[in-house]
């Protein structure tokens, strides 16, 4: 429910401000802009959709294969001390516990393509236990939000990019990210428990959470002490060997058992495109709603009325060229990373303002887009407070971030 006020929200605003850009200051093309933003948006739509059919099929085939070895109950068996707390209504060795464990943990290397097609196979595997199909379950929404926290101990993508744009050091932003990013899922994380009645005090979810601060201190005193040219390719060569042995794994582990691995990975690659065809219509409904929002001017007085108000309290206004980026984070992450790279395009990939933006890329991941894609594939229509403490989530990275920039590049 709550996504159709939030997209009838974006057409609304996006009209007032066209109206007013039209009637008031002139601009009479604003509106050929906003329908030619509406075939650019559906057409992105299908694109990613389309591009997604592939990794998904490729990555559920892997998956079927997985389960069919008994990889996935191992894992299940790994993490279900700590999972069975926070995910209270999923039974102790269902299959959506090693799903989401791997999820969760290819998100963490920045491996979002493998990351998808293993949160849409949870959810998935998480709607066979849901009695009310068309409303979000428990443990949906706190998978959810902890995909939307984003945490990640591996920033690839927006290393890559800071590289690209000739970036002195392309890692320098490597540590706030990762302090931002832990800050937005351990918001999410107990906003949710907070709904659901979870005790976080209870010693198994206590103790994992202090041991992954420790882990997580752990890899940042050792990235730390190596040469800061070195950080982006070491941790992008641990990422694909990681990665490259997950596949080994599996495919090892159903030989051994006799399990036919082609025709395994064949059936999980059939799941993977209906999958990826259901999700088209949910992600252009989305995509179309911010594209109106952007090519309105929305965003634009948004932007100027928050810098505007910053001002008047005395407070450096530096951080609001930011905030394009982080404004679009939860709207669109192809529009995010767009908003980054303009930023570095204009200011300097080295400036404040640049790496606060690439900071703020990296702090949380984007919610709406999630939403429509994880929801979407299962047909839940009534999301419950998902977005709240997504958004909750966000708003926690995005300011850690912004504190995090000015104690480390001001």
């Amino acid at each position: 429910m709550i996504l159709n006020y939030i997209w009838i929200g974006f057409l609304v605003i996006a009209f007032v401000v066209a109206c007013i850009q039209a009637l008031i200051m002139g601009n009479t093309q604003v509106f050929p802009d906003i329908i030619n933003a509406t075939f650019e948006a559906a057409k992105s739509g299908f694109t990613i959709s389309l591009g997604l059919t592939g990794v998904l099929s490729m990555w559920l085939g892997i998956m079927k294969i997985g389960e069919k070895g008994g990889v996935i109950n191992t894992f299940s068996r790994l993490v279900a001390p700590f999972f069975t707390k926070i995910f209270p209504d999923i039974p102790k060795g269902h299959p959506a516990m090693g799903s989401m464990f791997m999820n969760i943990s290819a998100n963490m290397l920045g491996l979002d393509n493998a990351a998808t097609p293993m949160g849409l196979k949870a959810m998935k595997e998480m709607q066979e236990l849901n009695p009310e199909k068309e409303t979000a379950s428990n443990p949906m929404i706190m998978f959810l939000v902890l995909n939307t926290a984003g945490l990640t101990l591996i920033p690839i993508s927006v290393m890559v990019y800071r590289a690209q744009m000739g970036a002195a050091n392309p890692a320098d932003v490597f540590l706030p990210i990762l302090l931002a990013t832990y800050f937005a899922a351990l918001t999410g994380l107990i906003s949710v428990a907070i709904y659901q009645k979870i005790n976080l005090f209870n010693k198994t979810i206590l103790g994992t959470l202090v041991g992954l601060t420790a882990f997580i201190t752990g890899i940042i005193y050792f990235l730390s002490g190596l040469p800061k040219e070195q950080i982006a390719t070491y941790s992008s060569m641990t990422a694909s060997i990681i990665l490259f042995s997950i596949i080994i794994t599996f495919v090892v582990r159903a030989a051994i058992k006799r399990i036919n691995v082609y025709d395994s990975f064949i059936e999980g690659a059939k799941e993977g495109f209906q999958v990826a065809i259901g999700i088209i219509p949910y992600l252009i409904a989305i995509l179309v709603a911010i594209a109106m929002f952007r090519a309105s001017g929305a965003m634009t007085f948004l932007l100027d009325g928050i810098t505007y108000l910053v001002s008047l309290t005395g407070i450096n206004t530096e951080f609001v060229g930011a905030l394009p980026t982080a404004l679009m984070k939860p709207l669109s992450g192809s529009g995010a990373r767009g908003m980054m790279v303009d930023t570095m395009k204009l200011n300097g990939p080295d400036s404040f303002v640049s790496r606060l933006s690439c900071i703020i890329q990296g702090s949380t991941d984007t919610t709406f887009y999630i939403l429509a894609v994880y929801f979407g594939s299962v047909g839940v229509k009534n999301t419950r407070y998902a977005v709240i403490c997504g958004l909750l989530a966000d708003f926690a990275g995005i300011a850690a971030a912004i504190v995090l920039g000015y104690l480390f590049f001001h």
